[in-house]
């Protein structure tokens, strides 16, 4: 009786167990939530972390760029942004390692000291490398603006 008292008191002090595995498009969807977040207040090293080596980003224009060409449009020194909105949203689970976030927003802010703002819809392809959500692959759209 002992033994089943003690078991019960451990088990009831015990954390519970965690869920067999996070559904990809839970931890898919945060990590996304942070990579907006990290370009918005401009933060480099998080970028660093957050973006493959081999990122293959399609700007408005069409233009092919990659991970260097992305960090520095979002961390120009004269570059402010405000809060945005997102639309639409749109997940696409593509396995429990790989995933497509989406959505349209109105991107406001000031560049050189001259305010902007651009309407577009992006996807961002995330990958988890080595156990992290990496972003390797961003398509923006420009909208016209409303």
């Amino acid at each position: 009786m002992k033994l089943l008292i003690s078991m019960l008191a451990l088990a009831t002090a015990s954390p519970p167990l965690a869920a067999p595995a996070d559904r990809a498009a839970d931890t898919l969807v945060a990590f996304a939530d942070r990579f907006d977040q990290a370009q918005l207040t401009k933060d480099g090293a998080a970028l660093e972390r957050m973006v493959s080596d081999d990122l293959v980003f399609i700007d408005g224009s069409g233009k092919r760029l990659g991970k260097r060409d992305f960090i520095e449009g979002w961390t120009a020194p004269d570059d402010r942004f405000e809060p945005i909105v997102l639309v639409d949203r749109t997940v696409t689970e593509l396995g429990p390692d790989a995933g497509v976030v989406g959505a349209e927003t109105l991107l406001k802010g000031s560049s050189g000291g001259k305010s902007f703002a651009s309407r577009f819809r992006f996807s961002d392809t995330f990958r988890r490398i080595k156990g992290e959500w990496r972003a390797v692959h961003i398509q923006v759209t420009r909208m016209p603006n409303p």
